[in-house]
């Protein structure tokens, strides 16, 4: 019977111990899983598994399109693949709790960002230019090998975006609807990895303890986000990313403060412990300096995104919204995305 919650592993060069774990999953024939940008990076980890491996699949893409997806099943059983490793990102881990989801592939994941979407049962899909959402547990990892090795190259803007991406899933985890004390325990854990060690890392990006630090962080923010229901920050971040086919991360870097700003309105009490932690007195202003002073993305126009569009996201965000401590209006969705659209301090 298959593990129901991933089995996390840290350490420099973990990755190397791949082919050990895959073979306590009597797994066989592993495909590895890349974006084009990381297939030298596939190709090592294959490199190490030898003869065991049924290949490697490059074609993983931002917020998972089903077209892609249907084009590695099809590589994948064509190969004889009886297991997964996904070496990557978001777009890498999505895709193959994708694959998962339609055939059952045990996987290790071995993240080379700090979104911690590999310790979630949640998988955000694209067709058609709409993305959605879906929780299944059979979609997590056997395994996750967190080796700060990988991370270590990570180019500072892809390490701060990324890292405020999984600070966004402990910050709502803190208002969550479902929220328990150990919930809300393990969000702080992560807040606190990621307020300390991040700017450590930008200091010196090769900081190997530093990266470490801020790895236990994602795993802690991504099993928060894995027990509990997001709110409005997570709605329009896969409203405005998937629809407008901007990069994920950055998206979550730009709009967490404006969110959290405007529902720090209705729970101050809930957000006081991450104002604390940042110094600052309102959540959503400090989280904006934080950004600020990391060199976060501030504005969604420097993305790629239109003024008219912010119409276009308010209407589809609108639809089948999420459980919010605060009532969402359109009203006040316009004004978080139009601030954030122009890179302006929340409530401005």
């Amino acid at each position: 019977m298959r593990n129901t919650v991933p089995r996390a592993r840290f350490g420099r060069g973990i990755r190397h111990e791949v082919g050990t774990e895959l073979a306590a999953l009597n797994a066989g024939r592993p495909l590895v899983l890349a974006t084009p940008g990381q297939a030298e990076m596939a190709l090592e980890i294959a490199a190490d598994l030898g003869e065991c491996a049924a290949g490697i699949f490059t074609m993983a893409a931002m917020h998972t399109p089903v077209a892609v997806t249907e084009e590695a099943l099809a590589h994948a059983r064509s190969v004889g693949a009886d297991s997964l490793v996904a070496v990557g990102g978001g777009s890498t881990i999505g895709l193959a709790k994708a694959l998962a989801l339609r055939a059952d592939f045990p996987q290790v994941a071995i993240p080379t960002t700090y979104a911690g979407s590999e310790a979630t049962p949640i998988l955000g899909q694209t067709e058609n230019g709409v993305k959605t959402t879906l929780i299944d547990k059979k979609i997590l990892p056997e395994i996750i090998l967190y080796d700060p090795e990988l991370v270590v190259s990570l180019p500072q803007q892809m390490t701060v975006s990324s890292s405020l991406n999984a600070v966004a899933h402990a910050a709502e985890a803190l208002y969550a609807r479902e929220r328990t004390a150990a919930s809300t325990e393990t969000a702080l854990v992560g807040l606190q990895a990621f307020v300390t060690g991040l700017p450590n890392v930008i200091a010196d990006l090769s900081d190997l303890d530093a990266r470490e630090r801020t790895l236990r962080g994602a795993w802690a923010c991504g099993t928060v986000l894995g027990q509990v229901g997001m709110a409005l920050h997570h709605k329009l971040c896969h409203t405005v990313g998937g629809s407008f086919d901007l990069p994920h991360a950055d998206v979550h870097a730009v709009i967490l403060p404006h969110a959290i700003h405007y529902n720090s309105a209705a729970v101050p009490d809930l957000l006081a412990p991450l104002a604390t932690l940042l110094d600052g007195r309102d959540p959503g202003w400090a989280l904006w300096e934080f950004g600020k002073r990391m060199k976060a993305p501030l504005a969604l126009r420097d993305l790629g995104m239109e003024e008219y569009q912010i119409d276009r996201a308010v209407e589809i965000s609108m639809r089948n919204p999420y459980w919010n401590p605060r009532e969402v209006t359109a009203e006040g969705l316009t004004a978080i995305l139009r601030n954030a659209w122009a890179g302006n301090p929340p409530g401005a």
